[in-house]
């Protein structure tokens, strides 16, 4: 409840709030619309089986609920990456940001990221789905990754390992690299600024982002770009909650306390809403006067 409605009140602010409608912002309007459904796809899942008790999945809802969990967190891992490039080019070239930062160039930024994000996991959940299930159907995690999967697979899952290994280097150390790059030029550029007032404010504006990036990159980079753990099943887990339920819940918090504007457009909507009920309240009420 608190990701939804942490998310949501995100989504709302940026559409509705005049100050917001940025490049940047337009960004983490995708990014909060992503949170909510890289949660979606696992944790009702999860609280639903631990209510009932049943904790049976049926193949063909394992493997969908794995290919859309990889879709809205390989998306996640682009918009990141297209947030990094936005506030480099806010602070290291502010005079050709609004020329560059179109708003027709920013939807075709975050169009390449969906389908990217759709095209990723076709291969490693076409190839899996194909596998032989012959023995164990017991996957030791509370949803269907795909690491637990491959371990069920009574067939030689020596290529899918590998490929997907691969890939997540590919969309994870790419994604960091480019957030890196952009920051060592941000940090640069900030550090040439004269007045400690103007060096706060520059750096204000990226923190909200560059905590999300430590922490969302910090513990996938813990799970996926690192070869096949023996037993360590319970760690595996544990972090995988710290990502996928802990994180999308914190990620709203982080953006809303950090970040004055968005404080300012909530303080704003606030004061709006009790200005209404106030005004609501002494209004008369008109009674219609009764006819025989």
């Amino acid at each position: 409840m608190l990701t939804l409605f942490g998310n949501i009140t995100i989504i709302l602010l940026t559409r509705t709030n005049e100050s917001l409608r940025t490049p940047m912002y337009f960004f983490l309007n995708n990014f909060s619309i992503l949170e909510i459904g890289y949660t979606a796809v696992t944790v009702p899942r999860m609280l639903s089986d631990l209510i009932s008790g049943n904790m049976a999945i049926s193949f063909n809802s394992c493997i969908t609920q794995m290919y859309f969990f990889f879709l809205f967190g390989t998306t996640e891992f682009f918009i990141l990456a297209l947030m990094g490039f936005d506030r480099y080019l806010a602070i290291c070239q502010p005079l050709y940001y609004n020329n560059i930062m179109s708003t027709q160039f920013c939807l075709q930024l975050v169009l390449v990221s969906w389908i990217s994000g759709c095209m990723v996991p076709i291969v490693p959940t076409i190839v899996l789905s194909q596998k032989p299930f012959c023995g164990s159907k017991i996957i030791n995690h509370f949803f269907c990754d795909v690491g637990p999967l491959v371990k069920l697979s009574s067939s030689d899952t020596a290529f899918l390992d590998t490929f997907v290994l691969i890939i997540s280097a590919v969309v994870v150390l790419g994604s960091l690299f480019l957030v890196t790059v952009s920051y060592v030029l941000i940090i640069s550029a900030i550090l040439l600024i004269a007045s400690s007032s103007g060096r706060s404010k520059a750096f204000s504006t990226c923190t909200s982002h560059f905590c999300v990036v430590t922490i969302f990159f910090g513990t996938v980079i813990f799970m996926y770009v690192r070869p096949s753990s023996g037993e360590n099943h319970e760690m595996d887990k544990a972090v995988s909650v710290f990502y996928s339920v802990v994180t999308p819940a914190l990620n709203p918090l982080i953006y809303s306390l950090r970040n004055k504007e968005v404080k300012n457009a909530l303080v704003k909507v606030l004061h709006k809403k009790r200005h209404f009920l106030e005004q609501s309240e002494v209004i008369p009420s008109v009674k219609l006067k009764e006819y025989s």
